[in-house]
């Protein structure tokens, strides 16, 4: 990743981040944000974490300043890149037969008329989600029975089945003196 003035040349393999995906607006004034896409199973690292803080002499362990913008530091982290099965077969592959370039070539920020280029699927690039794995919290994860009862100046809260138990009303009253009843009249029968 690199920030750089509008004024200056694009660098070599690298593509600007023009516009926002939801309203197209230019992403930044004066300034380009410029990044380099590879192929997921040439590379190793990958940038997997970027923080966007005020300028303060406490700076973020193990991340890397690309510039700041407004007086806010633009910063990110680089990780490694977890193998797939893509990644597993080419490299398997003997050398004379993976001819992919570890690069993709520089060339022209192209729009997609049909579906934005972030929504666009590809085998050369890596989704923000791609390999991560989804967990719950341990703090959420706990079953009804594991939580304790919970008591705030006397109100207790109660399970579902709790309340159900507690207030359940079968209306049989209701239902022996339903048929007893005469019909009310209706306006037809004015």
């Amino acid at each position: 990743m690199r920030l750089i003035d509008l004024k200056d040349t694009l660098p070599e393999g690298f593509i600007p981040i023009q516009e926002t995906v939801d309203t197209r607006e230019p992403a930044l004034r004066k300034k380009r944000l410029y990044v380099r896409l590879g192929l997921r199973v040439a590379t190793e690292t990958a940038v997997c974490d970027i923080q966007i803080q005020g300028k303060s002499k406490h700076t973020l362990t193990h991340y890397t300043c690309i510039g700041e913008l407004n007086n806010m530091e633009i910063l990110y982290r680089m990780g490694n890149v977890h193998p797939s099965t893509e990644t597993a077969i080419y490299k398997s592959m003997p050398n004379t037969t993976r001819q992919i370039p570890a690069v993709l070539p520089t060339s022209p920020y192209r729009r997609s008329t049909s579906r934005p280029d972030s929504e666009s699927s590809s085998l050369y690039t890596i989704s923000a989600m791609d390999d991560v794995p989804f967990t719950i919290s341990e703090k959420f994860a706990r079953t009804p029975e594991e939580m304790q009862q919970v008591n705030l100046m006397g109100i207790t809260i109660k399970s579902l089945a709790e309340i159900e138990e507690e207030y359940e009303y079968n209306f049989s009253t209701e239902h022996s003196i339903g048929p007893s009843l005469p019909l009310r009249p209706t306006q037809s029968q004015y």
